[in-house]
C-alpha cells in the first residue's frame, strides 16, 4: 500500500482527498514542486523552496503561520519512510488555495504530498538522445505569472500529448512572440561555439530549479553562458542541445526536424555539475 501526506496527515493513497469545490482542481490555482529525493536530502531543496514561496507570494496567498519550509520537509520525509523509498524518490507538493469560488475568501490553504520510487537510471545521462520537436498548437504568454510551475498546465499538457503521438521524446512550446519558451517539462539550453544560452524568464519559461542551478554553477567556474531569446533557426543551427529538469538533471538531443546534434561538451557539463550532486 501506497500512502500521501494531506495537510500533514499520512493517509493511504486510495482515500478520498479532493472536494468538489477544490480551488486548484476548479480553476488551477495552485502551485507545485516536483523533487528528487536522494539519500535523506531533497536534491537543490533550497531553490525548491524559494520557488514555491515566492510563488505563493506573487499569487497573494495567505499563508497559516505554521505553514513553513521545516513544516513540509518533516511531512516529506514521513511520508518518504512510510512508502519506504528513502533510497531514491520523486517527491510532488501541491499546494492549493483552499476552497470556493472565485470571488470567495478562503484562508484555508491546503497541501498534498505524493512520493513515488525511482531507478537508479535517472541518475545517468541518456545514451540514447532525445528526438524534439515544437508543439505547434498553442503559444505561451511572457508575463509575470509565466514563470511559475502552476496547476495550470494544459498547454504543457498538450504539448506532452502531442510528443506522444508523434513518438518524440520531447515537445517545445512557443511562446506569443514566436520564441522558444521550454518543453512541456523541462527547460532548453543551446551551445553554439562553446557558448551556451538558454531562454530567459522574460520568454515565458518556467523558472527550472535545475535551470537556476546550472546558471549559477557554470557562471562560477568560468563558462560562457547567456539567458536570452532563442529562435527556432537558432535552435537548428546549435552545436549540441541538452534539456534540464529537477528529476532527470540533463538529457541531451540528439536530432530536430532532422538536425542531428553531437554532445560532448554536454557530457562534460553533466559530469561536472550534476553527476556530483545526483550522489
Amino acid at each position: 500500500m501506497n500512502f500521501i501526506c494531506l495537510d500533514g496527515k499520512i493517509i493511504p493513497d486510495h482515500e478520498p482527498v479532493l472536494f468538489a469545490d477544490n480551488r486548484g482542481f476548479r480553476y488551477g490555482d495552485a502551485l507545485f514542486e516536483t523533487m528528487k529525493f536522494i539519500n535523506a536530502e531533497i536534491v537543490l531543496g533550497q531553490f525548491h523552496f524559494e520557488r514555491l514561496f515566492a510563488g505563493l507570494r506573487l499569487l497573494d496567498y495567505i499563508l497559516p503561520t505554521h505553514f513553513s519550509e521545516s513544516l513540509l520537509k518533516e511531512n516529506i520525509n514521513e511520508l518518504i519512510q512510510r512508502n519506504k523509498c528513502g533510497k531514491i524518490a520523486r517527491v510532488r507538493l501541491t499546494v492549493f488555495r483552499g476552497h470556493g469560488g472565485l470571488y470567495d475568501e478562503n484562508k484555508n490553504v491546503g497541501y498534498l504530498i505524493e512520493c513515488w520510487p525511482l531507478t537508479d537510471t535517472v541518475n545517468t545521462l541518456n545514451e540514447n538522445g532525445l528526438i524534439i520537436d515544437v508543439f505547434p498548437g498553442a503559444v505561451k504568454s511572457c508575463d509575470q505569472y509565466s514563470n511559475l510551475k502552476s496547476a495550470s498546465f494544459l498547454i504543457y499538457s498538450l504539448a506532452a500529448q502531442y510528443a506522444k503521438k508523434q513518438k518524440l521524446n520531447e515537445c517545445l512550446v512557443l511562446n506569443t512572440k514566436g520564441n522558444i519558451a521550454d518543453g512541456s517539462i523541462t527547460n532548453l539550453f543551446i551551445i553554439k561555439a562553446e557558448k551556451i544560452y538558454t531562454t530567459s524568464l522574460d520568454e515565458g519559461c518556467i523558472a527550472g530549479v535545475m535551470r537556476k542551478y546550472l546558471i549559477q554553477s557554470l557562471k562560477k567556474s568560468g563558462y560562457m553562458i547567456a539567458e536570452s531569446s532563442i529562435t527556432v533557426d537558432d535552435l537548428a543551427a546549435a552545436d549540441e542541445v541538452f534539456l534540464t529538469n529537477a528529476i532527470q538533471g540533463i538529457k541531451w538531443v540528439k536530432e530536430f526536424k532532422g538536425k542531428e546534434y553531437g554532445n560532448m561538451q554536454t557530457k562534460q557539463i553533466y559530469n561536472e555539475f550534476v553527476k556530483t550532486i545526483f550522489r
